[in-house]
């Protein structure tokens, strides 16, 4: 079973992009924009405040008429982050993500030290490639030759 260690493993850039809560929602766009990311961790002193998000902007800042350049982070940012450790399953991340309807999971150790953030598309990515090397074995296995 694929952990998330061998996830973090595999996307090989570890830099983690992240805002502060007193930035503005420009700022935090601008980011996005420039890393071709949709998510950026709220971290404050080190610590994960939360998460802001493409979605968070549309929906609390673009849909009610708020302003980017003059709206904080911290007025629209998810404060209740869900984050997994490293020896947790791919599976248990698409369980969380799909029951809490989110996209994102920063990754922590056992002291809460931020190692890295995984994605909805990390986690597909790593199932599609299991399957097809699953599916590669089985095919071998009844045509008779050996890889």
């Amino acid at each position: 079973m694929t952990t998330v260690a061998d996830i973090l493993r595999a996307k090989g850039n570890s830099a983690i992009h992240s805002v502060t809560p007193s930035d503005t929602m420009l700022v935090a766009l601008q980011r996005m924009a420039d890393k071709g990311i949709g998510a950026l961790l709220v971290l404050e002193g080190g610590a994960i405040a939360g998460i802001v998000t493409e979605r968070d902007y549309a929906r609390k800042i673009a849909l009610q008429g708020r302003s980017s350049g003059s709206t904080k982070v911290e007025e629209v940012m998810t404060r209740k982050v869900h984050c997994v450790l490293p020896h947790q399953t791919s599976e248990e991340c698409m369980s969380l993500m799909t029951s809490n309807r989110i996209r994102h999971l920063p990754v922590v150790d056992e002291q809460r030290q931020l190692l890295g953030l995984i994605s909805i598309g990390d986690i597909v990515k790593e199932i599609i490639s299991a399957q097809q090397f699953t599916i590669q074995q089985l095919e071998h296995y009844i045509s008779g030759t050996h890889a």
